[in-house]
């Protein structure tokens, strides 16, 4: 039988019966585990995790938007996993296939075995390309489903409960998500209207916001005098080109954000579900809060961090680079961009900007985050070694 693991629309179930309702009152949760993260540009975290009997550590995307787990295609074939064909298609930003599966696996986190998962194979070597790291894979529902995690910014630290009774911390709100696999939350857009919409909750989304382009056009949210800038941005199928704009506000719960920035999706294969949710929030926005995911209850407590406050990354420099063989190079130069108008040109290797020679991909992306400053980039291009100077503008203007 074939199936689909997708986005789908919310679906909501209710129970009705007649006469008294006994309540048998959960457990108290209990605390399992502790262990750190790591956080990559627009807040993405990764942990470390052990495959089966495996002696080397993999890196996981934790992913409240993922449907499932995951393997990359080339660590399976590194680990000499056994794959069984499926019939299963996966559907994701950019494009829709048929994917293998490794069966009943165990995952070794630090202080937690989680049995019996089953991991769907893809190839993530874009993810690997983004953030300079290899990414092994992605953890998703199939792990959230099982437990109560806790998500710490501050500290750069997880826990990890049993389903139970749990108390959460003071000064925070409780979201009551609908679900299919995925949370979706009610959130309050305000531009040039103010609208009411279901959006997916998403931790693996390394950015603020994304409306689909239907939502956008249907609502009639955005201000008509605001020209988007064009972006390359990255899904499951490869790159894709985005509009990168600025909503006035977004509400979460009883927080408010002003001046978000917000991607715009053209979603071919419907990868929103829209109509029924408008896009998605990511953790770029998701960072400035410490979270309590707690799937088993249907609940998301968010109390703001240290980081609430946060300055939102506004610098455009119309350009994307990636980590491909050990060099950071660059892909795309969008026209009449600051990069364009830096010199810069596809295929250039980034060897240091300013005085950072480090190779480090997410260093100098978070160098290029300053808005109107003259910016040094060292190139190697044609073998030869030039400067050339970019002065990122700001997507507010």
């Amino acid at each position: 039988m074939k199936k689909i693991i997708c986005i789908l629309s919310a679906a909501f179930l209710f129970f009705y019966c007649r006469g008294q309702e006994i309540l048998n009152p959960l457990p108290q949760a209990k605390f399992i585990t502790r262990f750190p993260f790591r956080q990559f540009s627009g807040g993405v975290m990764t942990v470390k995790a052990v495959l089966n009997a495996g002696k080397d550590s993999l890196n996981f995307i934790l992913d409240t938007g993922s449907g499932g787990i995951s393997l990359d295609s080339a660590t399976c074939a590194d680990l000499s996993l056994k794959l069984t064909p499926s019939d299963t298609t996966i559907t994701g930003m950019g494009g829709t296939h048929k994917v293998s599966f490794a069966y009943n696996q165990q995952l070794h986190l630090p202080g937690l075995t989680v049995e019996k998962l089953n991991f769907h194979v893809n190839d993530y070597d874009i993810l690997t390309s983004v953030y300079g790291e290899k990414i092994d894979g992605i953890i998703g529902y199939s792990f959230f489903s099982r437990y109560i995690v806790k998500i710490n910014f501050d500290k750069k630290e997880i826990e990890v409960y049993s389903p139970g009774e749990i108390t959460y911390p003071k000064g925070g709100t409780i979201l009551r998500p609908a679900f299919t696999t995925l949370p979706i939350i009610p959130l309050n857009v305000r531009d040039e209207r103010s609208k009411n919409f279901s959006f997916y909750f998403d931790t693996g989304a390394g950015l603020c916001f994304l409306m689909s382009e239907n939502f956008a056009k249907d609502s009639g949210i955005l201000l008509s005098r605001r020209k988007p800038v064009m972006i390359q941005a990255e899904g499951m199928g490869g790159r894709l080109q985005m509009q990168l704009t600025v909503v006035k506000q977004l509400q979460i719960g009883h927080f408010k954000f002003r001046k978000v920035p917000t991607y715009i999706y053209s979603d071919m294969f419907n990868v929103t579900s829209y109509p029924f949710v408008g896009g998605l929030v990511g953790n770029d926005l998701l960072r400035r809060f410490n979270l309590v995911i707690n799937y088993p209850k249907r609940e998301i407590h968010l109390t703001p961090n240290n980081s609430f406050n946060d300055p939102f990354d506004y610098a455009y420099t119309g350009m994307a680079i990636y980590f491909i063989d050990n060099k950071i190079i660059v892909d795309d130069v969008i026209a009449n961009s600051p990069a364009e108008k830096a010199g810069l040109q596809k295929g250039d290797i980034i060897i240091g900007v300013g005085n950072n020679l480090s190779n480090n991909i997410q260093e100098y992306k978070n160098l290029l985050q300053t808005i109107n400053n003259r910016i040094k980039i060292i190139i190697l291009r044609n073998g030869l070694v030039s400067e050339v100077y970019i002065k990122p503008k700001s997507i507010l203007k």
